[in-house]
C-alpha cells in the first residue's frame, strides 16, 4: 500500500475527492479543510493499492495538484485495516509488479545527477578494482563492484527512454561518461604512484590473472552477462519487493574494466587498454539495452493487466 498525502487548492479539492473514490484500490481517504498554510488550501490524505498507485498519481497531475498544491508519496510497511486488504483485492494485477513511472523518474533522476559524491564513489571503486585487477584479488573486484554507483545514470538513461524524457537522458549520459573519464583519469595518477612506491609493477599486469583476465578479453558472455545483469538491475529498481539497486551484479562487467583499461594505459599497454575499453562500453550497451527493453516489456504487460 502507498499512503499519498496531498495539498489542494479549495476550488479543486472535489474534484480530487472525486477522482480519489472513482479510482479502485483506494481507502482511509481523509479531507481536512483549510489545514494547508504553504501552500494555502486543503489536505487530503488517501492509502491507495501499490498497483493502482500510478493511475492516481497521472490523475492528479492532470488536475494539476503538483503544480498548484502537493502531491507526497510513501510506501505504508504495514497497514492493519480490512479495508486496506479490500482495496488491494480490487485493484487490478499484483502490487509487487506495478511500476510507479513517477517514483521511478524522481530515483533515477536522483541516482544519475553527477555530483562531487557520485565522482567521488565511481573513482574510489575503480581505484579499489585497479588493486584488485593488479593483484589477481576477486575480495577487492567484489568491494569495488559494491561501490560503484553507475548503475544509477544507466538505468536513468533507460528510464529517459521509455518515458521521453531528453533532459533526463542528457543528464544520465553526462554522468556516466564523465565520471567513467575522471575515475579513470585519477586511477591512471593512481597507479602510477603505487608503481613508484613499488606496490603495482608491470610484472604483475602482464602476469597470469586467472580471475580478472576477463576484463580485457570481451566475448560472447560478455554481453550475455551485461544483459542479464541489466534486466535484474531494472527489475530490482521497479519491484516493489526490492528496494535496493543490485550495484553489485552491475558493476562486476563495468568498473573493473575501466579500471584494467586505466592500469595498462598507465604502463602503455595498448592491447589491454582496449581490450578493456571495448569490454566496458559493450557492457554498458548491454545494460542499457537490457533496461530499457525490461522496461518497455513492463510497461506493456502492466497496460495488458489494467485492460
Amino acid at each position: 500500500m502507498l499512503h499519498l498525502r496531498l495539498i489542494t487548492p479549495s476550488d479543486r479539492t472535489d474534484a480530487v475527492i472525486r477522482l480519489i473514490e472513482e479510482t479502485v484500490g483506494t481507502t482511509h481517504l481523509a479531507v481536512v479543510p483549510g489545514a494547508a498554510r504553504n501552500p494555502v488550501g486543503d489536505i487530503v490524505m488517501v492509502d491507495v493499492a501499490r498497483e493502482a498507485g500510478d493511475e492516481l498519481i497521472g490523475g492528479l497531475r492532470e488536475l494539476e495538484i503538483d503544480r498548484t498544491g502537493s502531491i507526497a508519496v510513501e510506501d505504508i510497511d504495514l497497514s492493519l485495516s480490512k479495508r486496506a486488504d479490500q482495496a488491494e483485492i480490487d485493484a487490478p494485477g499484483e502490487g509487487a509488479d506495478a511500476v510507479l513511472w513517477e517514483q521511478l523518474a524522481e530515483a533515477t533522476h536522483e541516482e544519475s545527477t553527477l555530483s562531487v559524491t557520485y565522482l567521488a564513489f565511481i573513482t574510489l571503486a575503480t581505484m579499489i578494482a585497479a588493486c584488485g585487477v593488479i593483484l589477481d584479488n576477486a575480495i577487492l573486484i567484489v568491494g569495488a563492484m559494491a561501490v560503484g554507483p553507475e548503475f544509477g545514470p544507466l538505468a536513468g538513461f533507460s528510464t529517459a527512454v521509455v518515458r521521453r524524457r531528453p533532459r533526463l537522458a542528457l543528464r544520465s549520459l553526462v554522468a556516466l561518461l564523465v565520471g567513467f573519464a575522471v575515475a579513470m583519469a585519477v586511477t591512471v595518477l593512481f597507479s602510477l604512484l603505487m608503481d613508484g612506491l613499488g606496490l603495482f609493477t608491470e610484472d604483475m599486469l602482464e602476469g597470469d590473472r586467472p580471475n580478472t583476465a576477463f576484463v580485457y578479453a570481451p566475448d560472447a558472455f560478455s554481453f550475455v552477462v551485461a544483459v542479464l545483469a541489466g534486466i535484474a538491475g531494472t527489475l530490482s529498481l521497479t519491484s516493489a519487493k526490492s528496494g535496493l539497486l543490485v550495484g553489485v551484479a552491475i558493476s562486476v562487467t563495468t568498473v573493473p574494466a575501466a579500471a584494467n583499461a586505466a592500469v595498462a594505459l598507465s604502463y602503455g599497454d595498448t592491447s589491454q587498454t582496449l581490450g578493456s575499453t571495448n569490454q566496458l562500453l559493450l557492457n554498458l550497451l548491454g545494460i542499457v539495452l537490457a533496461g530499457t527493453l525490461t522496461l518497455l516489456t513492463q510497461k506493456w504487460l502492466w497496460s495488458r493487466t489494467t485492460t
